[in-house]
């Protein structure tokens, strides 16, 4: 650190990234919800994580203006709707004095069309406080869902204080919460962070929550997107990106733009573990067979 730079505390930086971007997408006329971390509802904050970074949703439809306006005013896209996640769910921003922001087009596991999908919790939204400025927050059951969704891509809740919380909360909480995740068509997420995955195993996004939350390979994954597109474009798109290196994750890895040759490196790479991969099935399966 320069003399004369004073470091701000985590919590004040994340209460103040939250405003500005608050802030910047009112400026846009972006609608947005702000979720997880600081933005959770006080009676829910001992079963949330406080993070490192700021996360929040927008309509789907203003995602383009949003982004154009965060560019704009010092945010650089970290990685992408592409390549951030197998959801293709949210992008990442840094900022030289806010830190990382996720931009949510929406929430993986639920399965409701994304537009329709905000405005369920849009129209249920209320408001609190974050670093001086008002942000639109989905109402509490809404935010039990998100933070119970997020876990089941990271073991789910068991053992944790959200599985106490669940036990705590009264019969008529847990009600509101199963319908939400009704309204929202988001089961096998649902079913994932109570550990009962098995329960939707005839849904179509099944696979792709078994490999999330149980592992699997690279062409396991793949596979389970594409079954788990929502429509036969969104399918598509998976199949052609598939074979693509990830040149967002290359280059910080690399730590500067990745080379022709370096890509060409990294592409090998994929090829080579994807035959080692199908390579492992085939044997797998003849071994079955016999």
């Amino acid at each position: 650190m320069l003399d004369g730079q004073v470091a701000i505390p985590l919590t004040a930086r994340l209460a103040l990234g939250r405003a500005a971007v608050q802030v910047l997408a009112r400026d846009a006329g972006a609608e947005i919800l702000h979720i997880k971390g600081n933005a959770v509802d006080p009676s829910l904050r001992a079963v949330a994580r406080s993070g490192t970074d700021v996360d929040m949703m927008a309509r789907p439809s203003h995602v383009t203006e949003l982004d154009r306006t965060l560019r704009q005013h010092g945010w650089v896209v970290y990685s992408s709707f592409a390549y951030g996640s197998p959801f293709e769910h949210a992008q990442t921003y840094w900022h030289d004095t806010w830190g990382y922001l996720d931009l949510h087009r929406w929430f993986p596991g639920i399965r409701l069309e994304p537009e329709a999908a905000f405005e369920a919790l849009w129209r249920d939204r209320t408001t609190m406080e974050v670093g001086g400025v008002t942000c639109e927050v989905p109402d509490v059951a809404g935010q039990a869902v998100i933070l119970i969704l997020n876990t089941a891509r990271s073991g789910g809740i068991a053992g944790s204080e959200l599985e106490q919380a669940w036990r705590d909360w009264s019969p008529e909480f847990r009600s509101r919460v199963r319908r939400l995740v009704g309204v929202l068509d988001a089961p096998t997420a649902f079913a994932a962070a109570f550990g009962r995955l098995s329960d939707a195993a005839q849904e179509r996004d099944y696979p792709l929550w078994r490999v999330v939350s149980l592992g699997g390979s690279r062409i396991d994954e793949w596979r389970a997107r594409v079954a788990a597109a929502r429509t036969p474009m969104d399918a598509l798109k998976i199949i052609l990106r598939a074979p693509r290196v990830n040149t967002e994750q290359l280059r910080h890895d690399l730590g500067h733009p990745p080379s022709s040759r370096e890509i060409a490196s990294a592409l090998a790479g994929r090829v080579a573990q994807a035959a080692r991969e199908l390579g492992d099935k085939t044997r797998s399966w003849v071994r079955r067979r016999q």
